[in-house]
């Protein structure tokens, strides 16, 4: 997986190799690149993950797959790695223009995007804005965006929110956006069904970028392979 996301001081990419199983919901990841190692498998290691950085302080790290150190500079959290978590997100997107999404989704045609023929769809609404909303009681950045099906770290990104993780000032006034997003253009595997390239833009340009290759869809995984002595892994 090749991802591209624009945060707090530009644009981050990291390209990634990835396993994982569903249900239960196990996944190990590893960025060549950075030299980093990601385990979680659920049920084991208390919720937590294990991280591997390979590079200073070398030793490997317990962390809350939800909390400060595992989020800074990332859109998504271990937990919504996958296809899964896209399509979901996609359809509950999707579902807020009901009868009006017929105006903004748009088939382009077949074309070949990562060595795959895939469909070409486009989706624009041009009414994209933001409004105003007072912060409750007991309300997160998660929670909010949750509630009012919108991107998780479109929220932070507009309203500087990149460091809150926790419950947020009763009172405080933030900008939601109206719309998950402003433009989307996905390509979507013939074979799979799967969104194997997937772009999403807000009112400044390009939000985020997900690109898949050589995709192996529902081939098993011994379970030894998600446990933390597996001889293949640096843990």
């Amino acid at each position: 997986m090749t991802a591209i996301e624009r945060v707090e001081h530009g644009f981050a990419k990291a390209n990634t190799k990835v396993k994982m199983q569903i249900s239960p919901k196990r996944s190990y990841l590893i960025n060549p690149e950075k030299k980093l190692e990601v385990l979680y498998n659920d049920g084991l290691f208390k919720g937590k993950c294990l991280v591997k950085p390979h590079v200073f302080p070398y030793f490997t790290l317990t962390l809350d797959p939800r909390g400060n150190l595992m989020r800074k500079n990332q859109h998504f959290t271990m937990h919504e790695l996958g296809f899964d978590y896209t399509v979901k997100t996609i359809a509950m997107a999707l579902s807020k223009e009901k009868e009006q999404i017929i105006n903004h989704l748009n088939y382009v045609g077949r074309v070949e995007k990562n060595k795959m023929m895939c469909y070409l769809m486009v989706y624009e609404n041009l009414s994209f804005s933001y409004f105003d909303y007072v912060v409750q009681a007991k309300e997160t950045v998660a929670s909010i965006a949750n509630k009012f099906i919108v991107s998780d770290y479109m929220l932070r990104c507009k309203n500087g929110l990149y460091d809150d993780y926790g419950y947020l000032k009763v009172g405080t006034k933030i900008k939601i956006p109206t719309f998950y997003c402003k433009k989307a253009v996905f390509y979507v595997d013939e074979k799979t069904k799967l969104p194997v390239s997937v772009s999403i833009y807000d009112d400044v340009g390009l939000f985020e970028n997900y690109d898949y290759y050589d995709l192996e869809v529902n081939k098993p995984i011994p379970s030894v392979e998600f446990q933390r002595d597996y001889k293949d892994y640096g843990f």
